[in-house]
Formats: structure tokens, sequence, C-alpha cells
């Protein structure tokens, strides 16, 4: 590093050349050694960040094919019925759950309360008959598990189910399934969910697919920008050493 000295309005000075201060401002001043570190540094830095992104999409692309979680997918089953709000009655942690048959919904005692719940893997859900609105029944929509036998106008626990696999169960009353008297019942953890995929532990936080929000990442993509960041920061720097040379690099003592 050279010492220069210089005069002024008559006063003598001594700065070095690099950061220095002159009168009353700072100015800065480059010689090549230091421009070259520079320049070499924030083409590392440039690698060094496109790497990490590079690794970052890998693992985004790769991925362990888990489920992104989120509400149970009853598809169209329930989108009729007019007790049905899109909630779910969590009732896990329960050895079982009581559902009402013969609830206010649907034009009258035509509904099953609550229309959609959650219990656990083991756990048992008793079917408990209000005694009004008829003669009903419980039975699986498809080949479900579950089948009351024949409506019957009763009160009280007139059928009971304990579920031993993961799932999504919906059923009807089958005298009155023009009436939209539907329900379903959600199973342990392992079930479809509305954003596709299955249920996870605990119900977690929904995350964000880049894709899905219209932002894929590309591997290859950033590894073309990381080259040509180091490309261009190569020529770059070559330009200046040749022929960008500041006047403030020049001179010795005067």
């Amino acid at each position: 590093m050279r010492t220069v000295n210089t005069k002024d309005n008559g006063a003598c000075w001594r700065y070095s050349v690099g950061l220095y201060k002159f009168g009353p401002e700072f100015r800065t001043s480059m010689n090549r050694r230091e421009f070259v570190r520079t320049a070499g540094g924030v083409a590392g830095a440039s690698a060094a960040a496109s790497a990490t992104g590079a690794a970052v999409a890998q693992e985004e692309e790769g991925g362990d094919g888990g489920s992104s979680g989120g509400p149970p997918d009853y598809g169209d089953w329930l989108s009729s019925v007019s007790n049905f709000d899109g909630e779910t009655v969590d009732a896990t942690g329960q050895d079982s759950a009581t559902v009402e048959v013969g609830t206010q919904a649907n034009g009258g005692a035509f509904g099953f309360g609550p229309p959609a719940i959650h219990v656990d893997n083991g756990a048992t859900v008793q079917f408990e008959w209000t005694g009004e609105g008829g003669r009903h029944n419980v039975v699986s929509e498809g080949e479900g598990p579950l089948d009351s036998g024949s409506a019957v106008e009763t009160t009280g626990v007139e059928y009971e189910h304990t579920f031993e696999e993961d799932g999504i169960y919906p059923y009807y009353c089958v005298p009155h399934e023009s009436l939209n008297m539907k329900g379903a019942i959600v199973v342990g953890t392992d079930y479809a969910t509305a954003g596709g995929g299955s249920g996870g532990e605990g119900g977690g936080v929904e995350t964000l697919d880049p894709e899905e929000a219209g932002v894929p990442i590309q591997p290859h993509w950033v590894g073309i920008g990381a080259g040509l960041a180091m490309v261009v920061s190569t020529i770059f720097t070559f330009y200046l050493l040749k022929y960008g040379e500041s006047a403030n690099t020049k001179g010795g003592n005067n």
C-alpha cells in the first residue's frame, strides 16, 4: 500500500491508497489486487447462492411424497345436507362418540347430528334415535360397515359400531335419502383430504406447494443462472482490470 503526500488549503495530508479521508469527505479507490479479491468474492457468493437454490429446488422436486393435510374430502356427499356447514366435529381422543338420528335438518327431523364427525381408530360411534321424523335407520353408502337394519321409530341408542380401519365412511337413512338425510364419519389419520393426499397426525398445518402457487422451481435453470453469473463476473473483472484502472491508483509521492 502506497503513502501519498498532498496539500489542501495550505495543509499537508498523508493518506494511503485504499479508503482515505481527503478534506471533509470520504472517498474510495481501489488497486488491482483489492479489486480482484472483491470481484472474486462476489463471483464466489453468486455461485454459492445459486448452488443453494439448486439444492432447495431438488429437495422440493424430490420430496418425500408426504401429504399436505387439509379438511376431509367428502366429495359431493354432504353438499346438499342443510345442517352441514363444512365443519367436522373433532371427537378424537375419546373411546366413544354419539350421533343423533332424527335431528332438525333438511326441512324436518331428517338429519344426523353432527352430520360429520372425526373419531380415532378403535373408537365406537353410538347412534341415538331422537324419536322424531318417523322411522330411521343407518346404512353405509356402498360397501361400508354400517347397517342398523330396518328403519325404526324409537328413542335411545339403537345401534353402534366400532371402527377398526382409517378412512371416511359415508352413510344415510334409507327412507329419507331423497331428503338428504346423510352423514359421514372420519376415522383415524389416513383419509382423503380436500387438498389431495391423506390426513396427517394431529391435523398439521397445511403447506403450500410452490408449483401450486404458480412458481415452479427448475433445477436446470438454477444451474444455468449460476454459470451465467460467474461468466458475467469474470468478463466484468477482466474489462476493468485492462481498461478501467482508476487515476487514484497511479502515481507516487508528490
